[in-house]
């Protein structure tokens, strides 16, 4: 079906919607309104940004990526060693700046408090009162699968997340643990380590395995005080790309 080019505007037009600095667009594009209240009252002036994640912007609006050293000299080995995509950006300003990654479904969290750990290829912005900390994964079978690293966020205020589609959350209760596949593994609440499952045999070597060789193992630790746990899928087995820059 064609579009007349006055039915085409107004069908993919930009809607004001007033819910606060964060409003998501059309599931896909993520508008954030620098210089209006934040979720904690005061002016919003910075948060930190997926690097590339920006697609359009209004108003006076400047971005710094993040220097290597910034977060300690831990998170700058972290990142050298990984050479993954998941650089953060400094956007400061006041205007109406529009984040998206690669298509993917936006989902915007508000943390009160609480601790959850984002795979760096899907954490698409947070704000600046928000706490993080890039967390190695603990074996190769990780670096083989999935990501090499990724982030804890904590605190109060919002971060927003990237799926490829509709994600599912998944509850983990003591002694009863949930299997995934890391590459569609996108998110695990604060209280949960993740092990590593394998699964490997020589078929695997030859191209005639199942795909699932390897698999993250979420589980309640025995005593723990932090009640049940959750970890969040996504229907899709993601390859991080490796970042030139």
């Amino acid at each position: 079906m064609a579009h007349s080019l006055s039915d085409f505007l107004a069908l993919t037009a930009d809607r004001p919607q007033n819910t606060g600095a964060f409003e998501v667009e059309s599931e896909r594009i993520l508008q954030v309104n620098l210089g209006g209240a934040g979720s904690g009252g005061a002016a919003l002036g910075e948060l930190w940004i997926k690097h590339g994640s920006m697609v359009a912007y209004r108003g006076e609006i400047g971005f710094e990526r993040q220097g290597m050293l910034e977060q300690g000299i831990g998170n700058f080995l972290k990142k050298a060693i990984s050479g993954e995509g998941a650089t953060l950006s400094r956007a400061t300003g006041r205007g109406q700046l529009y984040l998206a990654d690669g298509g993917k479904r936006v989902t915007v969290l508000r943390l009160g408090g609480e601790s959850i750990f984002v795979n760096g290829n899907d954490l698409l912005v947070f704000e600046p009162s928000v706490q993080h900390e890039i967390k190695m994964m603990k074996k190769l079978s990780a670096v083989v699968s999935g990501g090499l690293f990724n982030v804890r966020l904590s605190g109060h205020g919002v971060v927003a997340i990237v799926t490829h589609g509709q994600p599912l959350t998944l509850v983990v209760a003591q002694g009863q643990p949930v299997f995934t596949d890391p590459q569609a593994t996108v998110a695990w609440s604060g209280n949960l380590s993740p092990d590593y499952k394998t699964d490997f045999q020589l078929k695997s070597l030859l191209g005639r395995g199942s795909g699932e060789s390897f698999q993250m193992k979420f589980d309640v630790a025995a005593g723990g005080n932090g009640g049940p746990g959750f970890v969040i899928v996504q229907p899709y087995e993601e390859r991080v790309a490796q970042s030139d820059d």
